[in-house]
């Protein structure tokens, strides 16, 4: 087995619980969820803000993006979510 697939098996447990951790926290907070169909009719309106949380080398290397949507570092939400105004609709994706 190569150094990456070692690299990325590591990573994978501590990638799960921390999408789990986000998941139960967004829950718990009362976060909406919404599907994909939904998404994509809420598409264009001027209030909508799309944000691509993926690893950025998986946004950088996606042949598949959601028109419009910015990449963030999921990792530093601290810093960015700050400068999205409160009165838009925010909607995060990883996948």
């Amino acid at each position: 087995m190569t150094n990456n697939y070692k690299s990325i098996f590591r990573m994978l447990p501590m990638a799960v619980l921390l999408w789990g951790m986000i998941a139960v926290a967004a829950s718990a907070a009362g976060i909406p969820k919404i599907t994909g169909e939904e998404l994509k009719a809420m598409l264009g309106e001027p209030d909508l803000v799309v944000i691509d949380v993926r690893i950025e080398r998986d946004w950088e290397s996606a042949t598949l993006k959601i028109p419009g949507a910015v990449w963030e570092d999921y990792f530093e939400v601290e810093t960015w979510a700050k400068k999205y105004p409160k009165d838009k609709t925010i909607v995060l994706y990883c996948d």
